[in-house]
């Protein structure tokens, strides 16, 4: 069975294929990790290879929900690292996903920013500056920091469901015309380089990268699928150690199936681009189904969404 297969990345090994993807509990105090919280995460991570804590915001402004997890400043570290010493506890990798909302955000009292201004939530978004983008890209950077110090094995830089980094990598909602320009695939993903030499530079070789990529809008004027093996070989050119494939402009779903794997397509074509693992996520419910598609390549790593909150102990009756 490959499901069970162990699998090294960097300086850790992860005990199977299965993944627990970044997924909103709403269970923060404040943005503050509680104790139902970590109970939540230990039930799951047991027997799990890889667990990618839910979105955390990076900055005040780009908060997309009430009780959303923070990251975007030194009082979130407490809390956090014993969030991550529980998770490691059970055997499990661990992760924190660094988001920021971009035209999405909520709950801020603050302006909403995006790469074009272009309104796609409740806020009518701010055209980012430069000095805009340089403090994002500073704010990802410490939030990688704050990762580190809370005991992280690496992190997950949030570029998918129509976040602030996806909003630059798709041309629906990037139209600008400098360096970050929407018009050319280096354009679309500089942000997210940057941001990735920055944290690896700063961290060290050691620390994991994986990026999740909103790879296609399945829209015409949108990403394309041949976008994603170009984009992906930029990720890891800056220092991307995991490729992880979701959705863009249609979030978690793809309007062209419902199949357990139904990314399974843009996983592949990621995999044809890199020599990373890339992580499949979308409708797999069972461990037959997460077999079938690490044999037929589509990808390195399953993550296992809506089925794993339903039944906490998902990954220890696929490995029994």
């Amino acid at each position: 069975m490959l499901l069970d297969k162990e699998l090294k990345i960097k300086n850790v090994t992860l005990q199977n294929r299965i993944v627990m993807p970044p997924m909103a509990t709403e269970k923060s105090d404040q943005g503050i990790v509680t104790q139902d919280q970590i109970d939540y995460y230990v039930k799951r991570a047991q027997n799990t290879g890889l667990v990618i804590v839910e979105h955390a915001y990076i900055s005040p402004e780009g908060k997309c929900s009430k009780n959303q997890l923070s990251i975007c400043d030194d009082n979130c570290i407490g809390g956090l690292k014993k969030l991550s010493d529980a998770i490691h506890a059970t055997g499990s990798v661990c992760l924190t996903q660094l988001a920021h909302a971009g035209a999405r955000a909520k709950h801020t009292g603050l302006a909403a920013i995006s790469p074009s201004g272009i309104k796609l939530d409740e806020e009518n978004p701010v055209e980012m500056t430069s000095e805009d983008i340089e403090r994002i890209s500073e704010s990802f950077l410490k939030a990688a920091i704050r990762s580190k110090e809370a005991g992280f094995d690496g992190v997950e830089v949030h570029s998918a469901h129509i976040y602030l980094l996806n909003q630059f990598y798709s041309p629906i909602t990037n139209k600008r015309t400098d360096k970050y320009t929407g018009a050319t695939i280096e354009g679309r993903t500089k942000l997210q380089c940057e941001i990735i030499r920055a944290i690896r530079q700063e961290i060290g070789e050691k620390f994991i990268i994986a990026i999740r990529l909103g790879a296609y809008d399945y829209e015409e004027e949108g990403s394309q699928i041949e976008d994603i093996p170009l984009a992906c070989q930029k990720f890891v050119e800056a220092g991307a150690d995991i490729i992880d494939i979701s959705g863009g402009l249609h979030m978690y779903n793809s309007p062209e199936s419902d199949e357990p794997g139904y990314f399974k397509k843009l996983s592949i074509a990621a995999k044809s681009g890199v020599n990373v693992p890339v992580i499949l996520t979308g409708g797999i419910k069972t461990s037959s189904e997460a077999e079938k598609l690490l044999e037929e390549n589509a990808a390195d790593l399953i993550g296992v969404g809506r089925a794993m909150i339903k039944n906490p102990d998902w990954s220890t009756e696929a490995v029994q």
